[in-house]
């Protein structure tokens, strides 16, 4: 089969979605498949690469060429409505790929929806987050959970998130390209149920099937002490949270909770800091380590003892959950978004109602206390973990191309 995803961002522009599309594509590729990228062009990127079999075309747009635009040069985002460019240039590289299936994953699609009828392809849509709802797609209002959207509330949202400039356009595009998307999709892939409530598939009546994000069934992981940043982390045995240090994760919470505790059990954080001042105001037995390779992240999860993913937004399928889980570590987690999903209550983690600090510092200082079932939820957490690994899911989308190219 050929397929063409289309994905705003992908390697070596790294975060959980672009890790998804680019193991998504080279476990396609060694499954037999013929498989494109299609993604935008950054500054000291090539135009086209293949990598381990998938061919990778980075294209430019016209809202690219607007530099003001982003905030950073580095990730300039495909706008919520068709870019003349990307749309012209999408329409070239599917006619030379032909493809059966088009995989899309983010707005890119509304470069590619006009073209959608004379393209013969099927559209696939994977919902990594609630774009089809919310132009901030985070589902949150004014650092609280969103209760659903309404026009005007969404307006003055996104006029505060983007500013005068953008906020009323991008809500008025999405609104008007997001019903072209929801007649032009012939099957989204929600990667957990709280992507299909925010994004209101039931009420659109629309054809979807949940299938989450996954991880490879081995992961990599750099155990020689080769790498500086491994001799960074604490000797033995500690508390780890990865991911971006914002508030919507739930940083600060963990931090208010870890105080409280009666333990010198060391907590590390691994991830780019969004909170000004973070560095110089942790408590004591507190490591920053920033961003770090995977390989080292890997590392990390299988030294540590409990993962914390406290989150305060809805995540919709955390690939960390997953890799923690891979890695033996049971999770305490916010009862919120995929997460719900992922970690099996009581069994593999716990979860908490999200901000309550108190219940965030209990639940550690009984799992810290109760040392057997730490390692009882660890060995579950390997054991559960296989739901989410590339051998169960990556079957699962490919039984979806092939029942979609089977309809005539």
């Amino acid at each position: 089969m050929r397929i063409v995803m289309l994905a705003q961002f992908y390697p070596p522009i790294v975060g959980g979605e672009e890790r998804h599309v680019a193991n998504l594509s080279k476990q396609l590729v060694a499954r037999g498949h013929e498989v494109a990228v299609i993604t935008l062009w950054h500054k000291g990127m090539p135009l086209f690469e293949i990598d381990q079999g998938v061919r990778i075309y980075r294209i430019h747009g016209t809202m690219q060429r607007i530099g003001i635009l982003f905030s950073e040069d580095a990730r300039q985002y495909a706008p919520p409505f068709p870019d003349p460019e990307l749309l012209l240039a999408i329409r070239r590289i599917v006619v030379r790929e032909q493809p059966d299936i088009i995989h899309a994953h983010n707005w890119l699609v509304h470069s590619f929806t006009p073209l959608k009828m004379w393209s013969k392809a099927k559209l696939v849509m994977s919902l990594h987050d609630c774009s089809l709802a919310c132009v901030q797609k985070r589902f949150m209002y004014h650092e609280t959970l969103c209760t659903g959207p309404r026009f005007v509330k969404c307006l003055e949202c996104a006029t505060h998130f983007y500013g005068l400039a953008k906020g009323p356009l991008t809500v008025l595009a999405n609104a008007f390209w997001a019903e072209r998307e929801r007649q032009a999709v012939d099957m989204f892939l929600p990667v957990s149920q709280a992507v299909v409530e925010s994004n209101q598939l039931e009420r659109y009546k629309v054809r979807y099937t949940i299938i989450p994000n996954f991880i490879p069934d081995h992961l990599k992981a750099i155990d020689d002490g080769s790498h500086s940043l491994l001799s960074a982390l604490p000797a033995g045995k500690f508390l780890l949270f990865v991911g971006d240090l914002t508030l919507d994760k739930g940083v600060k919470v963990l931090l208010h909770a870890y105080e409280r505790l009666e333990t010198k059990v060391p907590l590390v954080l691994i991830g780019k800091s969004f909170i000004p001042g973070l560095a110089e105001h942790l408590p004591p037995h507190v490591f920053l380590l920033g961003p770090c390779p995977h390989e080292v992240v890997i590392a990390a999860w299988k030294r540590c003892l409990i993962a914390f993913m406290p989150s305060l937004c809805p995540d919709a399928s955390p690939t960390v959950a997953m890799e923690a889980m891979a890695m033996g570590c049971p999770i305490v987690a916010s009862r919120i978004g995929g997460l719900v999903d992922i970690v099996a209550e009581g069994e593999t983690g716990f979860l908490i109602p999200p901000g309550d600090e108190e219940a965030l510092r209990n639940i550690t200082q009984f799992l810290l206390d109760h040392p057997t079932q730490l390692e009882q939820m660890g060995i579950k957490a390997r054991e559960r973990v296989v739901l989410f690994q590339a051998n169960s899911v990556v079957s699962r989308i490919e039984e979806v191309y092939r029942e979609l190219v089977a309809v005539i």
